[in-house]
């Protein structure tokens, strides 16, 4: 078995809570639609791509912005879902005590230091993300967010081939929004 439905459903269900205000930014859907998206990139990964702890990989994607964007603690997450799904999200959220333009780096080395599950959510991520942007972000944004993926492609591709293809396809489509 891949993952358990039990917690899945249980780690869904945290994250909308945690998430039930918020909305994906330019949109109107709930938040939850994006952890949802990143799961199901995940899993279409694990589909070819054998790791040693699927679940790890979709607990993370699940809860991947718990902590980084809700008052969520890693302390939380280690006592519902283990200190290994705990640290894969910690590892997925940004630093804030880091400057931004140091960010990415950080957060790369950070996720390279975990497991190849937590990799495979950093991609679907960033999959799911290189969709329109909010019509708002400039020019200048949408190729820096391009170029992102990109250097995350290059640092965290090895993780899985399917979504290393996958990253890199949707880095070269969404330049139709340059």
């Amino acid at each position: 078995m891949l993952f358990s439905p039990d917690r899945y459903v249980a780690a869904l269900e945290f994250a909308a809570h945690r998430h039930l205000a918020q909305r994906i930014p330019g949109g109107d859907l709930p938040y939850v639609v994006h952890v949802t998206s990143v799961a199901a990139e995940v899993i279409a990964g694990l589909a070819t791509t054998p790791v040693d702890n699927p679940e790890l990989a979709v607990l993370c994607a699940l809860l991947h912005d718990a902590i980084e964007d809700t008052p969520t603690t890693h302390a939380e997450i280690a006592e519902r879902f283990g200190t290994a799904v705990a640290d894969g999200v910690q590892a997925l959220s940004k630093d804030p005590g880091v400057a931004k333009e140091d960010q990415m780096a950080d957060s790369l080395r950070r996720i390279r230091l975990q497991p190849r599950e937590v990799w495979m959510v950093k991609l679907a991520d960033r999959i799911t993300n290189l969709a329109e942007p909010p019509h708002y972000w400039t020019r200048e944004k949408r190729q820096k967010y391009r170029d992102e993926a990109i250097t995350i492609a290059e640092a965290l591709g090895a993780a899985s081939p399917t979504l290393d293809a996958r990253i890199r396809s949707r880095a070269t489509e969404y330049e139709r929004y340059f």
